[in-house]
């Protein structure tokens, strides 16, 4: 049993949160809306009523929110973990945010002596719910093994990729592929409906054989409905995108399928997608193709 203050209870919080509590750790959860700790309670965990109370006591401090400076805010701000948590406490931050950053954090947490593990994760609302998210880890392997069984709870492939940074690394290119997938399923299935061809059993058989991925099999029924209700927010992925980008010309990489779709998933923020779910790149691909996007 563990005692771990969970800190964003958002679409990917809120579950992971709950899968800890289903484990039998003792989980103090903090969002800033207060109702997105309800399934917590519902498993036996907490709603705390403010981030020091989530972290008193803590063992771990999960934090799962959605940028670089909400995680420096959390960590590093007024009222922050670094001053309230007790020494030698396990960070692990879920968060997808910059490397640089990550590694900036990862030396101000040891210079006051807390350990910390960047984890960004895999798999969206759907690998958040049913516990299969990919966890991509950076940071010392003993924390890493320390953390072992609380990642084993609310992911399926768990894997110590490196030092700090490296896990948000890996996610970044993650999210560079997944971006791409997205885009060649959206013009792929554009390209089908156009020839009149029975789109359901087109994506069936795309999936059984090379072209099958798992965006093809998590998105085809969003695109399929036109039903983006968000898993992963376009905004997000955005941010992500960014990330990318600019991580790849630090460090003098050339990514032009990167650059492209990043600017794609631009232009579906622009034209107000940022609230739908990723899937709705669809919409863009519609929009260039001269169709009325409902």
């Amino acid at each position: 049993m563990t005692n771990i203050a969970f800190i964003g209870l958002g679409i990917m919080g809120n579950p992971m949160a709950v899968h800890l509590a289903n484990a039998g750790h003792v989980v103090a959860g903090f969002d800033r809306s207060p109702e997105r700790a309800v399934a917590l309670v519902e498993a036996g965990g907490r709603a705390a009523e403010s981030l020091a109370d989530a972290v008193k006591g803590a063992d771990v401090v999960c934090v799962m929110v959605p940028d670089s400076p909400d995680v420096e805010a959390v960590l590093t701000g007024e009222e922050g973990v670094f001053q309230l948590a007790e020494t030698g406490t396990l960070i692990i931050d879920f968060s997808s945010i910059r490397p640089d950053v990550t590694q900036r954090l990862a030396e101000q947490a040891r210079a006051v002596g807390f350990r910390l593990l960047d984890a960004p994760v895999s798999g969206g609302e759907a690998g958040a719910r049913n516990a299969a998210l990919s966890i991509m880890v950076g940071g010392e392997a003993d924390d890493f093994a320390i953390a072992k069984p609380l990642f084993d709870a609310v992911g399926k492939t768990v894997v110590h990729v490196g030092p700090s940074g490296s896990g948000q690394t890996v996610k970044a290119a993650n999210q560079l592929i997944v971006a791409a997938n997205i885009q060649a399923v959206s013009e792929a299935l554009v390209f089908l409906e156009a020839y009149g061809v029975d789109t359901k059993a087109a994506l069936e058989v795309l999936g059984g054989g090379l072209a099958g991925s798992a965006v093809l099999r998590q998105k085809k029924e969003n695109m399929l409905s036109r039903s983006f209700q968000p898993g992963f927010r376009i905004d997000l992925h955005h941010k992500d995108m960014g990330i990318v980008t600019a991580a790849a010309r630090e460090a003098g990489v050339v990514v032009p399928l990167g650059a492209l779709v990043a600017q794609l998933v631009a232009s579906a923020r622009a034209n107000g997608d940022g609230g739908l779910d990723h899937s709705a790149l669809l919409r863009g691909v519609e929009r260039l193709s001269g169709k009325d996007v409902a």
